[in-house]
C-alpha cells in the first residue's frame, strides 16, 4: 500500500466458507428503516411471526442490518475526498470488515435466508460484486496492483457460480442494468491486469446482454450501451503491433516493471537518492480511444508507472499490524491519481493535494496527455503564459446551462491584458506549474504544443525536468492519434513503437523476445552514456535513482535517437525535446547509440528505413 497505509480488515481473495474474519454479532442498537421495512415483508409472507423461531428471527434480523449497514457504508465513499492520501483509509477499512462480516454471514446461515428471507443468487452476487467494487477503488486509491487479483477473483466467481443468471426472468430492467454494469466493472480490471483473452468472452456476453436486455424492454438506453461495446472493441484494438505465437494466436504483452525491467546501476555510479512517490496521470485528447474515463495514453502511463502484481497474502502486513519487519522489502508502486478530462481547478486541487503531501526525498510526476492550446497573436514578451499551453476541461464548470460559458465570453477582455489569450479559463501553461517546482518536479507532456513547456525557469533550484513529445508526425506515417500517441507509446512499450515506425504490424513470438533481450542491453548501454557524460545536466542524474524514472529516460533518449534515425522523420518538430537539454552528441546522437539502433533494425530486417551514417545528414 501506499506510504502508512494501514491495511484494512479487507475479505480473503476467494469466495470461500473461510473467507473474512470471525462475524462479530452486531449489537443491540436501533434497527435502520430499511430493516424494519424487510422484516415485516418477511414476517408477512412467511406466516405468523411466533411460529418463527426464536434463533431464525435474530438471523434475519441480524443480515438485514448487515446488509443495511453495508448499503450505507458504500454509499458513503462517494462523498470521499477523491485527493489526498490519509482521510479515506479508516472509512474503507470499517467498510471492508462489514463486508466480510455480511459475505461470511450469509455463507453460514444459507438455509435460514432462503426460506425466511426469501434470498437470491443475484442477492448474493450483488454483494460480490460490491466487494469487488471495493477491492478496485481501493487499488486506485493506493497503485496497489494486487488489489486488483483481488478484484478479479470476486468478479470472476460471480460469473462461474451464475449468480446472475436468474435475472433475465424477472421482469425488472432495473436488475438486468445491474447485470450489464457488473459486465463493465469485470472488463476494466481485465484490461488492468492484461486478462485479453478473458475480455474477448466478457464482450461477447455482454454484447448478447444488451441484445436481449434492448429486445424486452425496449429501453432507451440501448445507444449509450451500445457505445460502450464500441469503446472496448476500439480499446482491444488499439496497439497498432500483434505479437503471434506459432498457431497464430495472439500473445499477451505486459508492460509494468518486472524485475529485470529497468537498466541496473552501476556499482559506484553517483545518482540522486530521490525516488517517484506521487504521480499525476491527466488525459484531455479529443477523440481518442477510451473506455470507462481511460484514454489509451493514460492507460499506458499508468501500466508504465506500475509492478507486475504480487500474490496479496505474501505482499501485505497481517490485518491489524503495523509496519514491522512483515512489511515487504521491494518497493510500493507510487501513488497515482487518473484525471479525465479534468477542469482547470480540479486539476490544480489535485496537484495541490500530491504536493502537500509529498514525502521528503520524492518526486511528484505531471503526465499530460492533453490537446495543444496556442497563443492567438505575437506578444512582446516571452513569459511562461506567452506560449500556450495545453487544455484542460470547461465542460463540467457549467451550471444552469451555459451562464459559465457566457460569462467567460465577457471577461475575455480582461483575461486578454492578463496574458491569458489562449483560452484561460480551460488551459494549463508552463507558469501555472511554477508553484510546484518548490519540489522535485518530473514532467512529461504528450501534446501538439509541448515544446511550451520548454520554456520553463527554474525559479527553486530544485530538480526539474520535462520529456516532451514531438508536436508533429510524418504525414507519411499512418495516422495513428485516435489508438494513441506515438511517443506515450514509446515510453510504454519502445520495441512495440519501434516496430510500428518501421512499418511492422505483427511479429513472432521468438523474434519479439530476442529483440527484448536486445532493447534491454540499448537501455543498459544509454544508461552508461546519461552517468558517464561531463555535461548533461545534473537533474537527470538527481532523479536516475529512482526505477521508474531511470526507465522512462532511458526510453524517451532511445524514442529521440530513433525518431532522428530514420528517414521519414524529418523536420525538427518530428523530434522530442527536453528541458534542460539533453547533450545530443553524448546522447540521442551518439554514434554508440545509433549502431545499436541499426543493429536492432538489421535483426527484424527493417535498416533500409534508417540512415546509416545519420550524423552527417545533419
Amino acid at each position: 500500500m501506499v506510504r502508512g497505509a494501514r491495511q484494512p480488515q479487507q475479505p480473503r481473495s476467494r469466495l470461500a466458507p473461510r473467507w473474512g474474519g470471525a462475524a462479530r454479532r452486531p449489537g443491540s442498537g436501533r434497527r435502520g428503516a430499511a430493516t424494519e421495512f424487510a422484516l415485516k415483508e418477511i414476517m408477512s409472507s412467511g406466516g405468523a411471526e411466533d411460529d418463527i423461531p426464536q434463533g431464525e428471527r435474530k438471523t434475519v434480523t441480524d443480515f438485514c442490518y448487515l446488509l443495511d449497514k453495508s448499503k450505507q457504508l458504500f454509499n458513503g465513499l462517494r462523498d470521499l475526498p477523491q485527493y489526498g492520501q490519509k482521510q479515506w483509509q479508516s472509512y474503507f477499512g470499517r467498510t471492508f470488515d462489514v463486508y466480510t462480516k455480511l459475505w461470511k454471514f450469509q455463507q453460514q446461515h444459507r438455509q435460514v435466508l432462503d426460506n425466511r428471507y426469501g434470498l437470491k443468487r443475484w442477492q448474493i452476487g450483488e454483494i460480490a460484486s460490491k466487494i469487488g467494487q471495493l477491492y478496485y477503488h481501493y487499488y486506485l486509491r493506493t497503485s496497489e496492483t494486487s488489489y486488483l487479483n483481488e478484484a478479479f477473483s470476486f468478479y470472476s466467481a460471480i460469473r462461474q457460480r451464475s449468480y446472475y443468471s436468474q435475472v433475465n426472468k424477472e421482469d425488472r430492467p432495473e436488475l438486468v442494468v445491474k447485470k450489464l454494469r457488473y459486465y463493465a466493472r469485470f472488463i476494466v480490471v481485465c484490461l488492468l491486469l492484461n486478462k485479453m483473452d478473458v475480455v474477448k468472452d466478457l464482450v461477447k456476453e455482454l454484447s448478447d446482454e444488451i441484445e436481449d436486455y434492448t429486445h424486452r424492454f425496449n429501453t432507451e438506453d440501448q445507444v449509450e450501451w451500445n457505445l460502450v461495446l464500441q469503446e472496448v472493441a476500439a480499446f482491444i484494438e488499439a496497439d497498432p503491433v500483434m505479437v503471434l505465437n506459432d498457431d497464430n494466436t495472439i500473445v499477451i504483452t505486459s508492460n509494468r516493471l518486472a524485475e529485470t525491467g529497468a537498466p541496473l546501476l552501476e556499482q559506484g555510479m553517483i545518482v540522486g537518492q530521490l525516488s517517484l512517490a506521487d504521480a499525476l496521470i491527466i488525459g484531455n485528447c479529443n477523440n481518442q480511444v477510451k473506455f470507462s474515463e481511460l484514454t489509451v495514453d493514460m492507460f499506458r502511463m499508468l501500466q508504465a508507472l506500475e509492478r507486475e502484481p504480487m500474490n496479496l497474502a505474501s505482499q501485505m502486513n497481517k490485518p491489524g499490524m503495523q509496519e514491522s519487519a512483515d512489511k515487504p522489502t521491494r518497493r510500493e508502486n507510487p501513488h497515482k491519481y487518473l484525471l479525465y478530462k479534468p477542469t482547470f481547478s480540479q486539476l490544480y486541487t489535485f496537484l495541490a493535494a500530491s504536493f502537500k503531501e509529498l514525502p521528503a526525498n520524492s518526486v511528484l510526476l505531471i503526465y499530460l496527455s492533453a490537446t495543444g492550446v496556442f497563443p492567438t497573436g505575437r506578444s512582446d514578451s516571452e513569459g511562461p503564459y506567452d506560449f500556450g499551453g495545453v487544455l484542460t476541461n470547461s465542460n463540467r464548470d457549467i451550471i444552469n446551462g451555459d451562464a459559465i460559458h457566457k460569462r467567460n465570453q465577457s471577461h475575455k477582455e480582461i483575461y486578454t491584458i492578463l496574458h491569458c489569450c489562449c483560452c484561460c479559463f480551460s488551459s494549463l501553461h508552463p507558469g501555472d506549474l511554477y508553484p510546484f517546482t518548490r519540489k522535485p518536479l518530473f514532467i512529461i507532456v504528450d501534446s501538439s504544443n509541448s515544446v511550451a513547456y520548454k520554456n520553463f525557469t527554474n525559479l527553486f533550484g530544485q530538480p526539474l525536468v520535462c520529456l516532451l513529445s514531438p508536436t508533429a508526425y510524418p504525414k507519411a506515417l499512418q495516422d495513428q492519434s485516435q489508438r494513441g500517441s506515438l511517443f506515450t507509446l514509446f515510453l510504454n512499450n519502445p520495441l512495440m513503437a519501434f516496430l510500428f515506425v518501421s512499418g511492422l504490424s505483427s511479429m513472432r513470438r521468438g523474434l519479439w523476445e530476442k529483440c527484448q533481450e536486445y532493447l534491454r542491453k540499448i537501455n543498459r548501454d544509454i544508461a552508461q552514456l546519461l552517468t558517464h557524460s561531463r555535461s548533461i545536466d545534473q537533474a537527470f542524474l538527481q532523479f536516475f535513482g529512482d526505477e521508474f524514472l531511470r526507465l522512462l529516460l532511458t526510453r524517451f533518449i532511445f524514442c529521440s535517437a530513433t525518431m532522428r534515425m530514420h528517414k521519414i522523420f524529418r523536420e525538427t518538430r518530428n523530434y522530442p525535446e527536453s528541458y534542460p537539454q539533453l547533450p545530443r552528441d553524448e546522447t540521442v546522437e551518439n554514434p554508440h547509440l545509433q549502431k545499436h539502433i541499426l543493429e536492432l533494425a538489421s535483426i527484424l530486417d527493417v535498416r533500409n528505413v534508417f540512415f546509416e551514417n545519420t550524423i552527417d545528414d545533419y
